[in-house]
């Protein structure tokens, strides 16, 4: 998606981010952009345990002999 910006562009997209927040609101941006992706992640990682979980529980009880 990135691959073809060159340094004139990244600097423009850079220079425009400044003048629309400000140099004192860009470190609350940046703290919060990364508070969501790090929420993000880690509900990502629940689903996928829960998604697992069952398995393993299935895996377990088709592994263990039945006592009758």
């Amino acid at each position: 998606m990135f691959d073809n910006m060159g340094f004139g562009e990244i600097l423009i997209i850079v220079l425009v981010i400044l003048i629309l927040f400000g140099s004192k609101k860009i470190p609350d941006l940046a703290q919060g952009l990364g508070k969501g992706i790090r929420e993000f992640k880690k509900a990502i990682k629940d689903v996928e345990d829960d998604i697992k979980k069952p398995a393993d529980d299935d895996k377990k009880s088709d592994s263990k002999p039945e006592n009758k």
